[in-house]
């Protein structure tokens, strides 16, 4: 949700606010700047904030966590000319694979490069829709494994790992992006996003140069999750 036209959000207004959620989980580095522990501060001047933030590939928030965030809330402190948010809504990238492409995924989990290599089934239930989406962060994922708790449980090599990874992220821009939503920052915007069931990516420009697109700052808060993603109906065997 996109609320437009808001007056000034100060540090702690934005954690009651996102409080009304549920109970705030703050897991990221705590940038100087920042004007409350639990508001990530991210920027395009590492003075400012943390920088490169959410380039790496499309994803959700807190992946790595053993419950990823349920929801995430962001508010634009100070607006560039140019650097929006890229989001896209995950069962529709789900109900779109052909069916011989959400077997496969259907049998995938994917690891992560954090926390001890945490695992979570890349396609599973929302925590409350009950829809399929996916638990994925294409820029911090160590491998994948096949089957797992089967005989046929492997987990997968360099290559195949990258190989996946670029098809997951071909649904996400194919069409010419069709299937996304690029939110363009104006002064006043609070977006208030379900992190389970939508995926997002920050656009290059937003790391652009302060003398190119002037200086961003944005905060964010990530509500805890309350379930581990499982699948919560019967995936049908397939010839392998």
């Amino acid at each position: 949700m996109v609320f437009k036209n808001q007056s000034k959000i100060s540090g702690h207004r934005h954690v009651e606010i996102s409080s009304w959620f549920g109970e705030l989980e703050s897991t990221f580095y705590k940038h100087p700047r920042s004007p409350h522990p639990d508001v990530f501060r991210v920027s395009n001047n590492a003075s400012e904030g943390c920088t490169g933030v959410g380039r790496t590939g499309w994803h959700i928030d807190g992946s790595f966590q053993e419950s990823p965030f349920a929801y995430s809330l962001y508010y634009m402190e100070n607006i560039p000319k140019d650097g929006p948010t890229t989001f896209a809504p995950l069962n529709e990238i789900i109900t779109g694979l052909s069916p011989e492409k959400l077997a496969r995924w259907e049998r995938l989990c994917m690891c992560s490069d954090r926390r001890g290599n945490r695992h979570h089934p890349l396609i599973y239930s929302h925590p409350r829709s009950g829809k399929k989406v996916l638990c994925f962060h294409l820029g911090m994922t160590e491998a994948f494994i096949w089957d797992k708790d089967t005989e046929d449980d492997r987990l997968t090599d360099w290559r195949e790992t990258v190989e996946l990874i670029k098809e997951i992220h071909h649904e996400f821009v194919k069409d010419n992006g069709a299937i996304q939503y690029s939110h363009k920052w104006e002064k006043g915007d609070f977006i208030i996003s379900d992190n389970q069931a939508v995926g997002h990516e920050a656009s290059p420009q937003t790391q652009y140069p302060v003398e190119e697109v002037g200086l961003r700052i944005l905060h964010r808060t990530t509500i805890k999750g309350t379930e581990t993603p499982v699948k919560k109906y019967k995936v049908e065997a397939t010839e392998q």
